[in-house]
């Protein structure tokens, strides 16, 4: 991907090495390294939010009041470089939602903070680790990144490349925008009142529409920056599908339920980016009415 020498966003709170504090503990969170604990909370009858909260650290928890408006320099070239990437990815997150949605939705993009923390911070929806993988937190609006995770995505799930890294962040911007358009509020006021066959079916819904809008900034971020690279969108095809949750359930079980997805198969996940990145139109990316997904 075509990133240096760009423009960075602003909207990043730096947070590598610092601490954290306590307080208030609202919403959940939406993350790539979330999908394991759900699977085995699901295949155990359990409730999901119980066990995430249990690995969140319980209690109480929000944000840390000290941030950066944008990378810091840690002395680690290779980390901040590509914190350098990510804040410009982001910032070409922005430039598109920006236009794109006053022009469909009718009012102004409310662009999310990039969070950038390393081994452990707390967030509105909890505590989160490296472990945790990449989140949006409803709570707070706050997109959570521990770089670590590109070596995750490049060696445990065989997806490697900047551009993959770049899906993985529009995907969680993905749902920002689905929280800017109430979409998140409508499908959390669901759990527990549904059965849960019904709860996971509009969970994955969900992930595929964050999937489809992150196709979405990837064609139109192309005709504004032309961005893309030979390969790169072989990268985000292979991150997106990497995610499956069929894929993730065969890697840490070795066989799959499927009425236990609540992201998507990896077909799904490959599909619906796709979508998002031939067409660019956002009229074409209603998960929910889909049928079949």
């Amino acid at each position: 991907m075509r990133w240096q020498g760009r423009k960075k966003s602003t909207n990043v709170e730096d947070r590598r090495g610092g601490g954290s504090s306590t307080g208030r503990k609202v919403g959940g969170s939406f993350g790539i390294g979330t999908i394991l604990i759900v699977i085995f909370a699901l295949i155990m009858g359990k409730n999901p939010a119980d066990l995430l909260q249990i690995f969140n650290g319980g209690g109480m928890a929000s944000a840390p009041t000290e941030s950066t408006n944008g990378p810091v320099t840690t002395g680690n070239a290779a980390e901040d470089e590509l914190a350098d990437f990510v804040s410009t990815v982001l910032a070409d997150t922005e430039d598109v939602w920006t236009d794109l949605f006053p022009k469909h939705f009718g009012k102004p993009y409310q662009k999310p903070t990039l969070v950038l923390f390393s081994g452990e911070t707390v967030s509105g929806c909890g505590r989160a680790n490296a472990g945790t993988g990449p989140f949006y937190c409803p709570g707070d609006q706050k997109l959570y990144i521990d770089l670590s995770f590109y070596n995750t995505l490049k060696n445990r799930f065989k997806a490697p490349g900047d551009f993959a890294m770049a899906y993985v962040l529009a995907h969680e911007v993905g749902h920002h925008v689905q929280y800017l358009l109430g979409i998140t509020q409508q499908v959390d006021q669901l759990r527990g009142r549904v059965p849960k066959a019904e709860y996971n079916d509009k969970s994955v819904r969900l992930e595929l529409m964050a999937d489809f809008f992150a196709g979405v900034w990837a064609h139109h971020g192309q005709k504004k920056r032309n961005f893309l690279e030979e390969g790169d969108i072989e990268e985000a095809i292979r991150a997106a599908g990497a995610v499956g949750d069929d894929n993730i359930q065969m890697q840490s079980q070795g066989y799959v339920v499927p009425e236990s997805f609540t992201h998507g198969t990896t077909e799904q996940r490959q599909r619906w980016f796709a979508k998002g990145l031939k067409t660019g139109d956002l009229g074409q990316g209603d998960t929910f009415a889909a049928n079949p997904l």
